[in-house]
């Protein structure tokens, strides 16, 4: 794709989100976007079919954003372990900062959770082999102790996806205290299990 044809587009998808975040999904037209990017509808149709085409877009850019910084955090020099937390709090804090930036999208995040599904399988698969690589170098190193790394970076991002709500919501602890609670409690859950008391 050359340069302009990129950049236009990228501008288009960065248009449609400020006016999602601002109107809401459903109230925003596709002759907005086109009014408020300062190109006409052609120029917008020549990249996007509808509204759900470009709010795909909008879901793509947002979680690419958020691959960047899993893939920084998975290059960092650090032991596995410390890694692994990293990355959890990292994609917990920018999925939370995600949501709020996108304004009115909130509702619809939380509404349309099947659309977004559609639009992040992608997403999920580059977020389950990062997750994989820390597991197996921290296996290589002897931190870390599994039978299948594939499996447990699986579960570990069906968990990470299943606290994103509650994490947004601040139901897990929003003071000083409770986070460093619920840091050891979820370093304590990953690293030791849970434990049969005998």
């Amino acid at each position: 794709m050359p340069v302009t044809v990129s950049k236009t587009r990228d501008m288009l998808v960065d248009v449609a989100r400020q006016l999602f975040a601002r109107k809401g999904l459903d109230e925003t037209t596709m002759n907005d976007i086109a009014q408020a990017s300062g190109k006409g509808r052609r120029t917008l149709y020549t990249y996007f079919k509808n509204k759900n085409e470009i709010y795909a877009a909008v879901v793509e850019s947002e979680l690419d954003r958020l691959h960047k910084m899993l893939v920084d955090v998975g290059e960092k020099d650090l032991p596995a372990d410390e890694k692994l937390m990293t990355l959890i709090y990292t994609r917990l804090d920018a999925v939370k900062s995600l949501v709020f930036r996108n304004g009115t999208l909130r509702a619809t995040f939380f509404r349309d959770i099947w659309r977004v599904e559609k639009v992040r399988k992608e997403f999920d698969l580059r977020e389950i082999e990062i997750i994989k690589n820390i597991l197996d170098d921290g296996v290589k190193n002897g931190i870390f102790a599994m039978p299948d790394t594939g499996i447990t970076a699986l579960v570990l991002h069906h968990a990470l996806k299943g606290l994103e709500v509650p994490y947004i919501r601040g139901l897990m602890g929003d003071t000083i205290n409770q986070r460093i609670k619920r840091r050891d409690n979820v370093m304590n859950l990953i690293f030791n299990g849970i434990r049969i008391k005998r």
